[in-house]
């Protein structure tokens, strides 16, 4: 899935959410969720980390805890996986495959005893068995016996149905066709987890390079995708194997333990993991899952953490379910895998913002079943030693080019660096020296104060940032040219066509003289292209706020495009100060010489706009894109604002359905005579001009004493000084 810019819900902890927020949130993570459902549980390709994963659904829940109305029978916290993939027969479970709640902290595992403990009114002394087991990471298989015969073999699918990949499931070797022993029951469906080993994968995706063929990703979900082939013969040629673990519907119970149906299990000719064990209390079950943790690098299949679960079945099915997790047991996480390999080099990525982010080139390692050879090195200050809020992490070392570093991945997906062995470190490497240019464009790169990012200043013209700089171009407050969004400027881009901003002015001319006229292009015919051409030709005249604003200069939004055009008056005085400008050395009585101390001196321009304005400004491949720009255009200066208007030096807010003008022309005539618009109310807003549909601010307006008034009353008071 496509990452976005989280919405602003996303941010507010679940306990300080509205209602309407509630339930914007609850839908947006049901979508998310559900995405990711389908890219995990069919296509075998998961988009996000386990524990991210882990993350969404916990805050789903957590919203459906404190606001129970938005929990329907349809809602996720009642499902498992997703619906089965096309291509196979259905098969619905006679019991449904649940999922397992998880435990993140030593906490987590005591207070699940304790749940249960108080569930079932237990006195303090009496003993509680557990039995605990490696969590594999494979992919969950229901086994269906009748008469001691394999009958059946589905997947999870959605929990309740699955798909039927019996004749698959038959080429497995530790798939037994036939029960061992006496006393089969009739009817018996047993549950586990098929899986690859790591010795599997890794000679299988040799073979696949040697081919030339596409590299596998993980074990897990390369077993999902070869027991999903449509040849069983396919299925048959990879290396699966089979953990039994749990049951479904069962016509007799042949022990009345977890543990004892773990032996059954074996008798009856299944693999069962050999590291499982009984606990008797909280701190045998951590131990369990230390020991399993260190010795975790060292199995031959993944695992992602350690299920505890009560061994008692008379107590389990006094304990029940809740949602779609059974309440006797829960899977204690593993922290992220980690390994030590060689940092080969590092390399600077260009982001489309103009971000600088350093990654690292690792000499190939496989952490949990993933060939990992780039890491996330963050930023500059990372590298030295430095996190977020300036403290030193990693004890203050450096990372170096020829390190021995430790990688781990971030919820067992992710890489990143979190530690160097510095009695391996080379006597030659020497401290990285993070570059003072682009890379992609050549232009000088700039760390703002308080900020760890360093970012190119080549907006213009710099390949890594064209497109977002584009869209940014033709956007509502700056150009807004008709019909050229950002579908226009991600094709013409990728065609060649609009590389920088004078590209799309002299586009029309170049098209009347190319041999391949736009017209011909998919997508495009005679009358939309005509209509393209003149709403360019409509925006070569242009206000200078809007010019300043369209250039996508860092911190200069519409409000500050406005302030700069109003206070130097052509585009021509804004870059002579900003190249004349001397900013302060930081040396005690330094501001800066005169042209610096205008810029930043300038109402409402302080000196991180007025740094930025500079910056991009004395950048010499800015200046010469906006020089072809400039070529194009006709740009008027912006009418000095009025101080003798009734409004002068007044905030005012419009909202509502205006009905005699548009938000746009309420606004810009408010400007025109002297006042402050503001988005909000606020009790430094002077008046509200309320249209019919007014809401909150309305009221926000009476809570403040706010004078309000309606369109009608607006004119009246601006008067004659609105013309």
């Amino acid at each position: 899935m496509k990452p976005t810019k989280p919405p602003r819900d996303s941010k507010i902890a679940v306990e300080d959410l509205t209602e309407r927020q509630a339930g914007r949130e609850h839908a947006r993570l049901e979508a998310e969720i559900k995405q990711h459902d389908e890219a995990y549980y069919q296509k075998d390709a998961p988009t996000v980390s386990d524990a991210d994963y882990d993350a969404l659904r916990q805050r789903y829940e957590q919203i459906e805890e404190k606001f129970p109305d938005l929990k329907t029978l349809d809602s996720l916290s009642r499902k498992v996986g997703a619906t089965p993939a096309r291509g196979f027969a259905k098969v619905r479970h006679a019991v449904p495959m649940l999922s397992l709640q998880n435990a993140f902290a030593d906490e987590d595992v005591a207070e699940f005893v304790g749940r249960i403990r108080r569930f079932l009114n237990l006195k303090e002394d009496e003993p509680v068995v557990f039995t605990a087991e490696p969590k594999i990471d494979g992919l969950s298989m229901s086994l269906r016996y009748e008469g001691g015969e394999l009958v059946t073999g589905a997947t999870r699918g959605d929990g309740a149905e699955g798909e039927d990949v019996t004749a698959n499931i038959k080429m497995l070797k530790e798939v037994p066709q036939q029960l061992k022993g006496k006393n089969i029951p009739a009817v018996c469906e047993i549950r586990g987890e098929v899986y690859m080993t790591k010795a599997a994968f890794l000679e299988l995706n040799k073979r696949q390079a040697e081919a030339g063929e596409q590299l596998y990703v993980n074990p897990r979900n390369t077993a999902a995708g070869s027991l999903r082939q449509k040849d069983p013969s396919i299925t048959a040629s990879r290396p699966l194997h089979f953990f039994a673990y749990s049951w479904g519907e069962m016509s007799e119970m042949p022990a009345d333990t977890q543990s004892g149906m773990l032996k059954w299990l074996k008798s009856a000719g299944f693999q069962t993991n050999p590291l499982w064990r009984t606990c008797k209390s909280v701190d045998e079950m951590l131990a369990f899952h230390r020991d399993i943790g260190l010795e975790r690098a060292a199995l031959d299949y993944d695992i992602d953490g350690v299920v505890y679960k009560l061994d008692r079945l008379d107590w389990q099915q006094r304990l029940g379910f809740v949602s779609r997790s059974p309440r006797w047991a829960i899977a204690h996480k593993f922290a992220a895998e980690q390994a030590t390999t060689i940092l080969r080099a590092i390399e600077i990525q260009v982001g489309r913002t103009g971000a600088l982010t350093p990654v690292a080139k690792l000499e190939p390692v496989t952490v949990g079943g993933v060939v990992v050879q780039n890491a996330s090195l963050h930023n500059e200050d990372y590298i030295k030693g430095i996190g977020n809020d300036g403290n030193p992490i990693r004890g203050g070392t450096d990372i170096r080019i020829g390190d021995m570093v430790t990688i781990q991945r971030a919820g067992d997906v992710i890489p990143q660096i979190v530690d160097v062995v510095l009695d391996k470190r080379p006597k030659s490497a020497k401290p990285y020296a993070f570059p003072t240019v682009c890379p992609a464009c050549g232009s000088h790169a700039v760390r703002e104060e308080d900020e760890a990012v360093k970012r190119c200043t080549g907006g213009l013209i710099c390949p890594a940032q064209q497109v977002e700089r584009l869209r940014h171009f033709v956007s509502r407050d700056a150009f807004d040219i008709e019909g050229f969004g950002e579908k226009q400027v991600q094709a013409f881009h990728a065609d060649g066509l609009v590389m920088e901003p004078a590209d799309i002015f002299t586009l029309p001319e170049r098209d009347r003289r190319s041999t391949k006229k736009l017209v011909e292009r998919e997508g495009h015919g005679e009358t939309s292209v005509r209509n393209l051409f003149a709403a360019i030709d409509a925006r070569r005249t242009v206000a200078l706020n809007r010019l300043i604003y369209a250039l996508g200069i860092r911190h200069i939004g519409a409000t500050n495009a406005r302030l700069l055009a109003l206070h130097y008056g052509t585009v021509e005085a804004l870059r002579a100060a900003a190249l004349a400008a001397v900013p302060p050395s930081g040396e005690k009585g330094d501001k800066g010489n005169d042209a610096w101390q205008e810029l930043n001196s300038t109402e409402g321009i302080g000196p991180v706009v007025a740094a930025a304005v500079v910056e991009f400004m004395q950048e010499p491949r800015n200046r010469e894109a906006l020089d072809r720009l400039l070529r194009e255009l006709n740009v008027i200066a912006l009418e000095k604002p009025r101080g003798d208007s009734p409004v002068a030096g007044k905030t005012v807010v419009f909202t509502g359905a205006l009905e005699k003008m548009t938000r746009d022309e309420a606004k810009a005539m408010a400007e025109r005579l002297g006042a402050k618009v503001a988005g909000s109310v606020s009790k430094k807003t002077d008046y509200l001009v309320a249209g019919p549909g007014a809401g909150s601010k309305l009221a926000e307006a009476k809570k403040h004493g706010v004078a309000t008034l309606t369109e009608d009353e607006w004119f009246e008071l601006v008067g004659g000084s609105a013309k």
